[in-house]
């Protein structure tokens, strides 16, 4: 199998099973547009965040890593009327980018967007009681996984999901000799999900227009 195959049923499951989307592909675009990385969820994985905010029935959801907030948009679509989603962002530029996309695609009302670093942000929204979340999305600086992961458990309560993204890593979260920063994140959310008795988890492999890679999903018991 190649890459070109994989991005292939990609485009064959979004054919197959969405609506034309023009206000997603104009995020998209917009996103390319204003020089951000091409690192969102691809269609079909942004989808799934929606459903599993539906399935979870959450009101409440954080997501750590806004970007050009593509997949934010994805989960706040999943979410009731009364339901929020605060997603936290870095960069002064991702941020503005974000706020624009969600004015097009109308979810501006459901969305608090933290602008400066997560850890700092997510501190803050522990003491600010904002928790529990009934879903967190962390798809952040991958060398922080397990900081974030601890601050999320701060702001979580039984029944909550967390999902780690990017926790594959091409296959080489395997390698135990390895020294990239970003697959050591992708090892150490394991080694926090497994270790936390309060957590029961698993991971999804995937494959498709984003490459090889995959999710930690876990919940909170």
């Amino acid at each position: 199998m190649s890459s070109k195959t994989w991005t292939a049923v990609d485009d064959y499951i979004v054919s197959s099973l969405f609506e034309a989307d023009p206000v997603l592909d104009a995020v998209i675009k917009a996103n390319r547009d204003q020089g951000l990385p091409a690192i969102d969820v691809s269609a079909a994985q942004g989808k799934l965040l929606s459903l599993l905010v539906r399935i979870r029935g959450a009101r409440n959801v954080l997501e750590v890593g806004t970007l050009g907030g593509y997949s934010t948009i994805w989960m706040a679509r999943g979410l009731p009327a009364d339901g929020r989603i605060v997603t936290l962002e870095l960069d002064p530029h991702h941020a503005k980018v974000a706020r624009s996309n969600f004015e097009r695609a109308g979810v501006a009302d459901k969305v608090d967007l933290r602008l400066g670093p997560a850890l700092q942000s997510l501190g803050a929204l522990d003491s600010e009681k904002a928790g529990p979340f009934d879903l967190i999305f962390i798809d952040a600086d991958k060398p922080n996984n397990a900081n974030y992961l601890s601050l999320a458990m701060r702001l979580s309560c039984s029944g909550t999901v967390i999902i780690c993204d990017n926790v594959i890593r091409d296959g080489e979260v395997i390698r135990q000799d390895g020294r990239d920063p970003y697959v050591e994140g992708a090892r150490a959310a394991f080694s926090f999900i497994s270790s936390d008795k309060r957590l029961d988890g698993t991971a999804i492999q995937t494959v498709g227009a984003k490459g090889y890679d995959g999710f930690a999903i876990a919940i909170v018991d």
